[in-house]
């Protein structure tokens, strides 16, 4: 994970991180604190989000350098690294030397109200794998039908998965018809990390090689444990 935080809790949040088996590589802002974000979720489910971008405003290359793509199988990219020029040059930079070594890049559109009125779809143009919820693929595209949605995204995209929370996912491959799986049970508790925990359980599965299937219902196993569980981290492993 390469990231940008506040200089005051740098040390805290590699520890932390590193608590649930990350290699972080975090920048250090001298001037700025870590972003924040405070979550404010219904008896329903339904979030609010209010965020303090932070540090992550100032992203910049020397938080990205090429060196990170060093024996790597994919890039993912989410979608926020992206709506500020600063971060957007330099995450784009890292995109355009994976692209130059061969590694696939996988992007998490991440953000419906942050799409709109956005180049992103040009911003993410060769991404080998596109992840978006229902509201951001149809800013995306222009339509209202989740597979017209699915199939157009594959033009641009040689894998696609739709996000649709308790309807389980819509998943596109260029060449073949969409297809629908549905979500696994699980009780809504707090729905924060979700989105984030379905791209890791594609992602997972499909560096090794497994099948557009396997992958989704990998994806939507690991979204059905986020949501169970309230906070967007999963409890770390022993040791």
């Amino acid at each position: 994970f390469a990231g940008r935080v506040g200089a005051a809790d740098h040390d805290e949040h590699a520890r932390e991180l590193a608590a649930f088996g990350v290699d972080a590589r975090l920048g250090a802002d001298a001037e700025r604190p870590t972003g924040t974000i405070v979550v404010l979720v219904g008896e329903d489910g339904a979030r609010a989000m209010l965020t303090d971008r932070g540090a992550n405003e100032a992203l910049a290359a020397g938080d990205l350098p090429p060196s990170l793509l060093d024996g790597a199988a994919l890039l993912h990219v989410s979608g926020y690294a992206l709506f500020a020029p600063g971060p957007r040059a330099a995450t784009l930079a890292l995109v355009d030397a994976a692209g130059e070594r061969g590694i696939p890049v996988s992007v998490d559109c991440a953000s419906e109200t942050f799409l709109r009125g956005t180049g992103f779809a040009d911003w993410i143009e060769g991404a080998t794998l596109c992840f978006a919820n229902e509201a951001e693929a149809a800013i995306l595209t222009g339509l209202t039908d989740p597979a017209a949605m699915a199939r157009s995204l594959a033009e641009r995209h040689p894998v696609v998965a739709i996000k649709r929370g308790a309807a389980g996912a819509l998943l596109g491959k260029r060449g073949q018809t969409p297809f629908s799986l549905p979500a696994v049970p699980a009780t809504v508790v707090d729905p924060t990390g979700a989105g984030d925990a379905f791209c890791a359980g594609f992602l997972a599965r499909w560096i090794v090689g497994e099948d557009l299937e396997a992958c989704a219902r990998s994806a939507l196993a690991a979204a059905a444990l986020a949501i169970a569980r309230p906070g967007g981290r999963p409890t770390p492993a022993p040791g």
